[in-house]
This record gives C-alpha cells, structure tokens and sequence, in this order.
C-alpha cells in the first residue's frame, strides 16, 4: 500500500518514482530525460561537481525538487543545480528543498515544448536564481542566460564559464558531447585508435 502526502490540497503518492514539479499548485509530471541528454547532463554534473567540490563553493545536485515561490506554490526541478554555501539551507528529508539554486540546468528533450522552457526561465530568474544554462544535444549548443533577456549562444568552438556565479569555472563546450559521438556511430563500425 502506497502512503499519501498531502501536497497543497492535492493528494500524492509518497512512493510514486515520477518526477514532477508544482506550477500554481498543480502537480506537474516532468519526463525524463533521453540517452543523448542523459549522457550530456552527467558529463556536466561530473566536472561541475569535481571543480565546486574542490574550490568547497557549495554542492551541486541532479533532479532536485527546489522551493522557488512559496506563496504562489511553484517548485521546480532543474536538470541540474547549483547551490553556493551562501545560499545553502539544511535540505529536508523528503519533498521539496527550500532553497534557490544559484545556477539552474535545463538539458533539452525532444519532450520539451518552447513556452514550458521560457517560462521555467523567467520563474527562475524571478526567484533569484543568477545563472541558467539551457543545453541542447542537436545542435550541439548551450544556451548561457544572465537574465531573461541577455543571451549568449556557445558551440563546440567555445568555452563555458561560471561567471560570478561559480567563479574560476571553464569548461570547453566540446567536452560536454564527448559523448554522443560513441552513441552516434553506426553499429558494426569499428573506430580507428
């Protein structure tokens, strides 16, 4: 038997392995992530994590439930977060952490609809989350925001940096699809050492 949570109104099943977010209140399920972004966001989380960990600037968390408006009942799970020791709040045991990543990662799937990722932004942003970068596997590009509206676009050719945000942090945008090129081989394809 499956316990019950109440979650502002809504009743929810404690077990229930789905991802979701909460928009205006409502239980929203959020699909998961293909193979391709998958592989890229692990990529990303492995040297993120590796550098803040070194330099002890805060943690990094994977499909974290966040606490972005209280009042207006919106939590939101990036792909990926940051969250610097300034900002870090004891996370509870279960449900949604109280806190407001300072970085979040939106890796694209081929579920995610346009409006939902603007939106997801502009929440962020109003929340007071500094940096955003959206990831997209085809093209091969990330999207840096530093507001809802400055905009810088990185391919391969460029590096990614942390800005103020996760000062000192690079990372060739090359590095990040390493990956898919093992995936996008045809198979029975032997690749020259």
């Amino acid at each position: 038997m499956n316990a019950v949570l109440e979650l502002h109104g809504q009743q929810a099943d404690i077990d229930d392995d789905r991802f979701y977010e909460v928009v205006r209140g409502e239980r929203v399920e959020k699909h998961s992530m293909g193979i391709p972004q998958n592989l890229v966001c692990t990529a990303l989380a492995s040297y993120l994590w590796m550098y803040v960990r070194h330099e002890r600037l805060g943690t990094v968390a994977a499909e974290t439930l966040f606490v972005l408006d209280e009042a207006n009942r919106l939590e939101r799970r990036p792909d990926l977060a940051f969250v610097s020791r300034e900002r870090w709040k004891r996370p509870a045991q279960t449900g949604a952490w109280n806190v407001v990543p300072d970085l979040a990662v939106e890796v694209i799937s081929p579920t995610n609809r346009a409006p939902e990722v603007l939106e997801k932004i502009h929440q962020y942003f109003a929340a007071g989350v500094r940096l955003v970068w959206v990831v997209y596997c085809e093209p091969r590009q990330v999207y840096v925001y530093r507001s809802p509206v400055s905009i810088q676009v990185l391919t391969p050719e460029d590096t990614l940096e942390g800005d103020e945000v996760i000062a000192g942090f690079t990372l060739p945008v090359a590095k990040l699809f390493e990956d898919l090129d093992d995936i996008e081989e045809p198979i029975g394809e032997e690749r020259p050492d």
